[in-house]
Formats: structure tokens, C-alpha cells, sequence
């Protein structure tokens, strides 16, 4: 009987490591595909939750990104977590908020005269 539990529990352990193993190596080459699919004018987020656009990325360990209109910045391609999609619908409710606000007009506060 203990000559059996030996191998059964190296089975049960080996298992696990092998599975964990290979999921994270799918992970490493799923980065590295998106890494190397960047092109200037992508969105993207980094890994501190910047979102930026790719101005440039020719450079093979950098990348220049674009945070604001005129200011562009040099990372390591490695601090870029995901593409992401921009949603036309998002920036044209940033625009509508603002007509909005334009548009309240301040009421008076009626006071109570109850005194």
C-alpha cells in the first residue's frame, strides 16, 4: 500500500505544476503578439492605468505614447497592458456633457418665510 502512495502523489502534484505552467506560458506569448501588433495611433492602457495613444513604435524594448495633445513619452514595451477600443459613443458623450452644462440655468432659492 505505501509503495502505491508514492507515485500517486507525485501524479497529483506534477499535474497541477504542468497545467499552471503552460497556461502561463500562453499568457507570455499572448503579450508578447499584442506588444508586437502596436502601431501609431493604437490606444492603449500601461500597466499604472495611463491610457494613451502610440505615437511611435519603432523602437524594439520602447515605445513613445502620446498622453495628451502634444505631449509624448518614452516606456518600455513591456508597461503596456491592453489595447484598447475606442468607443466613438464615449467621446461624443463627453461633448454632449458639456453642451449640458451650458445649457443649466441657475434658478433662485425660494426662502421659507415661515419665520
Amino acid at each position: 500500500m505505501s509503495s502505491l502512495m508514492f507515485p500517486l502523489l507525485l501524479v497529483l502534484l506534477a499535474v497541477p505544476l504542468f497545467l499552471s505552467a503552460r497556461k502561463q506560458k500562453k499568457a507570455v506569448a499572448e503579450q508578447q503578439a499584442l506588444l508586437n501588433s502596436l502601431e501609431p495611433g493604437d490606444r492603449v492602457m500601461t500597466t499604472s492605468g495611463l491610457y494613451a495613444t502610440v505615437a511611435d513604435a519603432s523602437d524594439d524594448t520602447t515605445i513613445d505614447l502620446e498622453i495628451a495633445d502634444g505631449v509624448v513619452t518614452t516606456w518600455l514595451r513591456q508597461a503596456i497592458r491592453e489595447k484598447v477600443a475606442v468607443d466613438a459613443d464615449e467621446s461624443d458623450a463627453v461633448v454632449d456633457d458639456v453642451d449640458d452644462a451650458d445649457a443649466v440655468v441657475e434658478t433662485p432659492v425660494q426662502q421659507d418665510s415661515k419665520k
